[in-house]
């Protein structure tokens, strides 16, 4: 089994680090069903019932979305660096070729607001490579998401303050 790691996204907002950490990592199984129920029906516990180092959430999507659903279990917070670690478990987002993947966010303090680093860890079945196009795809979603928090967190300054 071998390893391709990649950077999803490398983005950056005018949103404060601590609001985007906020509503993407630490609340967002209350955050994104509410906000954004295009993205997520709902987000359950499967493990734990807050967010913290080993539980895990199931994140289910709409009915209209291609997948059914994924689960995520942090493996480290870092609050004060606005940092998560995270590996997708389970569910039927991936292709074929992926056993499972593990994900590192970090929200960085900028001159613009907030620099965002995605980066994954595809740990790939027997010897199955990445394919472009699924990486692609990837990227997207993890654009669209953003894009989308981003821009209801700047129409509800509120949120997070």
């Amino acid at each position: 089994m071998g390893v391709f790691t990649c950077t999803l996204a490398d983005i950056t907002s005018p949103v404060a680090a601590s609001r985007l950490f906020q509503a993407l990592a630490l609340d967002n199984h209350n955050f994104v069903p509410k906000a954004l129920p295009q993205f997520a029906k709902s987000v359950e516990f499967v493990e734990g019932d807050s967010t913290t180092v080993g539980c895990i959430k199931q994140i289910n999507f709409p009915d209209e979305a291609p997948f059914k659903y994924v689960k995520n279990r942090v493996d480290e917070i870092d609050s004060n660096n606005f940092y998560l670690k995270y590996t997708c478990i389970e569910g039927d987002a991936f292709p074929d070729t992926v056993e499972y993947a593990v994900y590192e966010d970090k929200y960085e303090v900028s001159e613009a607001g907030t620099r965002c680093k995605m980066v994954a860890h595809y740990h790939m079945k027997g010897d199955s490579v990445m394919k472009e196009e699924d990486l692609q795809k990837a990227k997207e979603g993890i654009h669209k998401v953003f894009k989308a928090v981003e821009e209801h967190l700047i129409a509800n300054p509120q949120v997070y303050a």
